[in-house]
C-alpha cells in the first residue's frame, strides 16, 4: 500500500502546489523499507530576517516499529521538500542495510527490529549542561515539562544507539548498554562527535 502523507504549516495553510509535491515526493520514501504507513510533513517559519533559510521543514515517517525523522531549512518550502528527500533517502538506506543483514543470518542477540526506542525528551544544550555539572542553572531557571512519552528500553551496544539516534534526528539517545546492563546515554557533542554517559556501578 502507498504511504500516507499528511502536510501541515503552521498558522496558515500549504499552497496546492507545495502540497502535491510533498505527498509525492516523500511518499516515494516508502518504497525503501517494507511497513512504512505514514509520513507527517510540517512546514514553519523563521521570523529572523537575517537568516537566509528562513523555510524550516520536518518529516517524520514511521511505521512497521520504525520511526525515522529529519528537519532541514531552506529558502522556500520546494527546496526544504529537496533536502528533506535527499537526506531521508540516506537514512533509509541504512536502516534498509541494516534489516538485510539482520535477515541474512547475522543478527547480534542484543539487537531488535521491532523498534527504535526512546525519543528525545531534553535538547543537546540541555543535555550539555547537565554534563558539564550545569544542573543547577536549569533549575534556578524553572524549566516546565510540558510533555512526556513512554517508550520501550532495548539493550544494545554502544554504537547501535550511536546509529539509532542518527536515524531518528535527535540529540540524544537513551538505552540499556548490554555490555554494562545498565542505563546509558549517547548524544552528539558540538564538535560532531558522539558522547557516551554510562551509569555509574
Amino acid at each position: 500500500m502507498p504511504m500516507q502523507v499528511t502536510v501541515s504549516r503552521r498558522h496558515t495553510e500549504v499552497s496546492e502546489s507545495l502540497r502535491v509535491m510533498a505527498e509525492e515526493k516523500i511518499g516515494r520514501l516508502g518504497r525503501f523499507v517494507d511497513g512504512l504507513d505514514h509520513a507527517e510533513v510540517h512546514f514553519w517559519e523563521h521570523k529572523n530576517p537575517r537568516i537566509a533559510d528562513k523555510e524550516v521543514c520536518e518529516v517524520t515517517i514511521e511505521g512497521h516499529g520504525h520511526h525515522v525523522r529529519c528537519k532541514v531549512q531552506a529558502p522556500d518550502g520546494f527546496q526544504a521538500i529537496d533536502k528533506a528527500y535527499e537526506k531521508l533517502e540516506h537514512q533509509l538506506h541504512k536502516l534498509k542495510t541494516k534489516l538485510a543483514r539482520r535477515n541474512h543470518g547475522h543478527p547480534k542477540a542484543h539487537k531488535k527490529v521491532d523498534a527504535l526506542g526512546a525519543v528525545a525528551v531534553l535538547a543537546p544544550e540541555e543535555l550539555d549542561g547537565a554534563v558539564n555539572g550545569q544542573v543547577d542553572e536549569l533549575v534556578e531557571a524553572g524549566p516546565r515539562i510540558v510533555k512526556s512519552k513512554r517508550f520501550a528500553i532495548h539493550p544494545m551496544a554502544a554504537d547501535e544507539a550511536a546509529e539509532r539516534m542518527e536515524l531518528l534526528g535527535h540529540g540524544f539517545f537513551f538505552f540499556t548498554n548490554v555490555e554494562t546492563s545498565r542505563s546509558a546515554v549517547v548524544y552528539r557533542r558540538e564538535d560532531g562527535n558522539v558522547g557516551l554517559i554510562d551509569e555509574a556501578d
